[in-house]
């Protein structure tokens, strides 16, 4: 059996996971079978593992070109994908590629290229139509959130790759929601399926309401924040519709006091990626987001989830609740609704109504800050690197450093806030490998 295999065994060892879950077993087994698979699971389900399993049996040490493409929706998932392939410790090659960084530099990688690609569907068909790599040994491929791809627009983009992809065996294609038919050009035929969507909401979620006297929900949202995050800051995610809506509630936060991120379609990548870790690492307990980051997006430990504006779709409201109650743990969702606003009519459980009467006081800054590197993997910078940096340099305890983000260029580095000036001070001019790169407060 494949679930039993030493190269499996070695993955599981290197992620430091004690076992594999129900749907990583489920979708090994039908893998077994040969045939193409559809997996449809949740945000949160361990469904990246699921499917870099069976690339990872299929691919080869003797060949040298790409041999599995990994098609997704945006970049941060793009790059999600590849720290878990990289945390696996397989010795097989890996490269991302996206939009909104060079091209020029994406196509110097394929000089030399990895075993896995994964990228978005708009970056990889430039790449492909401009013959930046060899496509005749890719004999892989995943379209992973396939839905979501869809939803955004990009069939052309992914039929233009699949087109070029004439060596392909294995299909593996994922989604979130159910599909009624799967599109001709995706090339998957009688796939074999493997279904985990939840038909009913998690146990541990507890759905709730707050209702306000008025039409203006801002001040009502501002007081549930306040009250959720007493005595106590708690991971919480607000959704919004529309950007407009996350901007006006981010100025009104701000303007009481209350640190926030937000995240957006319309935000530069690299703000979106900043406000994504420092949510990630808790120097930022509470990001006002649209529905970009119902998805797909790897942030654990959230307790709370707020509806700010109500989705139109039952599927919205369930992937925003997916967010929380993960893995058996407990979690809040909140409808925030106005004077006259009905609860739609998807909703079919009875909701708790929240009382909010009191005065509640503003939360407390978060426990930690993010400090930025000017330097990362492509100047030979690891998290071993940073740590010794900090601790030797930094004169940091253990319990005083948090998360370690790593990227090409750069990396970001959770400390305590109280330690933020001190810690600055100490590293300043201070030599990381063969560079004496710039250690400030991340913007």
């Amino acid at each position: 059996m494949q679930t039993e295999s030493p190269i499996i065994n070695k993955a599981i060892q290197q992620l430091e996971i004690p076992s594999l879950n129900e749907i990583q077993k489920a979708t090994l087994l039908a893998n077994e079978k040969g045939q193409d698979i559809k997996l449809l699971a949740p945000t949160g389900s361990g469904k990246t593992l699921a499917f870099l399993l069976p690339v990872l049996l299929s691919l080869s040490p003797e060949i040298k070109g790409i041999q599995a493409l990994i098609l997704v929706p945006s970049r941060e998932l793009a790059l999600q994908i590849e720290q878990v392939f990289r945390k696996m410790g397989t010795g097989f090659k890996v490269n991302c590629s996206y939009g909104g960084h060079s091209l020029k530099t994406e196509k110097n990688n394929f000089i030399h290229p990895p075993a896995i690609l994964i990228g978005t569907p708009g970056r990889l068909a430039d790449h492909v139509a401009q013959r930046n790599f060899d496509t005749n040994d890719i004999h892989t491929l995943v379209l992973d959130e396939f839905d979501k791809s869809l939803e955004f627009g990009f069939e052309k983009d992914m039929s233009s790759i699949l087109y070029e992809l004439r060596g392909l065996k294995k299909r593996i294609l994922t989604s979130a929601t159910k599909m009624k038919k799967v599109p001709e050009f995706t090339g998957v035929k009688d796939p074999i399926g493997v279904n985990f969507l939840q038909k009913t909401k998690p146990e541990g979620l507890s759905l709730k309401a707050v209702r306000s006297i008025g039409n203006d929900k801002l001040q009502l949202l501002f007081q549930l924040v306040c009250k959720l995050n007493f005595p106590e800051p708690k991971a919480t995610l607000v959704f919004c519709n529309h950007r407009a809506a996350v901007e006006r509630i981010s100025e009104l936060l701000w303007e009481k006091g209350l640190s926030h991120g937000i995240f957006h379609g319309g935000l530069e990548q690299d703000a979106r990626e900043r406000n994504l870790i420092k949510f990630r690492n808790g120097s930022y307990n509470l990001l006002i987001t649209t529905d970009l980051a119902s998805r797909g997006l790897d942030i654990p430990d959230i307790e709370n989830i707020i509806h700010y504006q109500l989705p139109q779709k039952e599927d919205v409201y369930i992937h925003r609740n997916g967010r929380t109650a993960r893995m058996q743990a407990l979690g809040n969702s909140y409808l925030v609704l106005s004077l006259g606003e009905k609860i739609p009519s998807y909703i079919k459980e009875k909701l708790e109504m929240e009382e909010l009467n009191e005065a509640f006081e503003l939360p407390k800054q978060p426990d930690w800050v993010t400090l930025y590197i000017s330097a990362g993997k492509k100047e030979k910078v690891n998290k071993i690197d940073i740590v010794g940096l900090f601790y030797k340099k930094g004169k940091l305890q253990k319990d005083e450093l948090g998360m370690i983000e790593v990227q090409d260029h750069a990396a970001f580095v959770a400390i305590k806030r109280d330690k933020t000036n001190e810690v600055l001070g100490l590293l300043k001019g201070q030599r990381l490998k063969k560079t004496k790169p710039k250690i400030e407060m991340a913007k």
